[in-house]
């Protein structure tokens, strides 16, 4: 008896259930691999980053040359509009004279003959450049360099030279342009290679780093701002007058280079009031003078308090003493007004001046030698200002 159809198919669909197709083995890379593949493709990379800065450079070179040639063509041009002027002054002079101008006329000025020899003078330096150079360039002839050469073949090769050397440094800037913008698109490539892998760990460090730096700020505030005041103290002061002074230097030489001042104010009758008010209104007292003095300067400026009731203003830049002067006397204004609005009625104060590069030669003496002009005023009776003599 034959076997029924649903008898043979059962055993065959288990059979196929059953069967499972072999999966192809897939490439994995390692670590290694990938250290090896980012490290070559970094190499790589490199390569081609060093081709480029080469040519870059070559480009960059190419570029001053162009410029030197064309800064030759530009004296050469010169030369030739002085030939210019003087063979029409010659001509002028002839037509004035009635004088018939032709080749036989007598010789020329002695300035246009001397016109002719630097013209010629500089279409050789213009040559020697030209010629030297390793590009397919208009060659200068030798008929050019003569001092009797043609004018008009002179104007003719100098047009010429222009348009190309003008040409060729264009085109070499505009090559080193499109090979910086490789450069800078290779360095991003790189740098997302390289340093992809290091963002989560400098993620992790982010916020902490902030914190410190915050924190790092406060400090530095701290240690170059007075507490009570918030003005720069003495060594913020001498650090901002360096720099100033720093600055000063490098510009030596300048007919109109700026001065610098130091001002330094003295309370007088400050401890009466922490004696007889008490501290906090001495307190209250040297907050108020503070914002006073600080809005009655410039934002250049720079106010510091020194020490106790002593302050120095930093002038950074003045051009006469009648400006310092209206500095001075509007700092003495701000001390009686904060003595008036307070109510005390005799805190007044003794101003200083001295003033860098003249009178006083060393930026390191300015400060000690407003000092000693401020208290030259207060032996005079005080509530004033004097300016510092010279000091070596």
């Amino acid at each position: 008896m034959a076997p029924k159809a649903s008898e043979i198919s059962t055993p065959i669909r288990e059979r196929q259930r059953a069967y499972k197709p072999v999966q192809p083995m897939r490439f994995r890379p390692g670590p290694a691999t990938i250290a090896c593949v980012s490290f070559l493709c970094l190499l790589i990379g490199l390569l081609f980053l060093a081709l480029q800065i080469r040519t870059i450079f070559s480009d960059q070179l190419k570029q001053e040359y162009s410029g030197l040639v064309l800064e030759g063509i530009e004296r050469a041009e010169s030369a030739r509009n002085l030939v210019r002027v003087w063979q029409q002054q010659a001509d002028d002079s002839i037509a004035r004279s009635g004088q018939s101008k032709h080749p036989g006329h007598p010789e020329q000025p002695d300035d246009y003959r001397r016109a002719r020899i630097d013209l010629a003078a500089r279409i050789a330096s213009l040559a020697a450049l030209v010629n030297a150079s390793p590009s397919a360039a208009p060659r200068v002839p030798q008929s050019a360099l003569l001092p009797d050469a043609n004018l008009d073949d002179t104007d003719a090769l100098l047009a010429v030279e222009s348009v190309y050397w003008r040409a060729q440094r264009n085109n070499d800037s505009a090559d080193a342009r499109t090979r910086i913008t490789r450069v800078a698109s290779t360095l991003i490539v790189l740098s997302a290679c390289v340093f992809g892998a290091l963002i989560t760990a400098l993620g992790m460090y982010a916020k902490r780093t902030r914190q410190l730096a915050g924190e790092s700020h406060k400090f530095e505030h701290a240690a170059l701002h007075d507490a009570m005041t918030g003005l720069p103290n003495r060594r913020k002061l001498f650090a901002t007058l360096a720099e100033t002074a720093a600055g000063l230097s490098s510009s030596a030489g300048n007919p109109t280079l700026p001065k610098i001042a130091v001002i330094y104010i003295d309370l007088d009758g400050f401890k009466q009031v922490n004696d007889s008010l008490g501290h906090r209104v001495g307190d209250e007292f040297l907050i108020a003078v503070s914002k006073r003095f600080r809005k009655t300067v410039r934002l250049v400026d720079v106010v510091a308090r020194f020490g106790g009731d002593e302050f120095v203003v930093l002038v950074r830049e003045f051009s006469t003493n009648a400006e310092l002067e209206a500095i001075a006397q509007r700092l003495i204004d701000c001390v009686l007004q904060t003595d008036e609005q307070m109510g005390i009625g005799f805190v007044r104060a003794s101003v200083g001046i001295a003033s860098f590069p003249n009178p006083v030669r060393d930026y390191h003496q300015l400060v000690a030698a407003a000092d000693a002009t401020m208290y030259q005023v207060k032996r005079n009776g005080k509530n004033g200002y004097a300016f510092a003599t010279r000091v070596s």
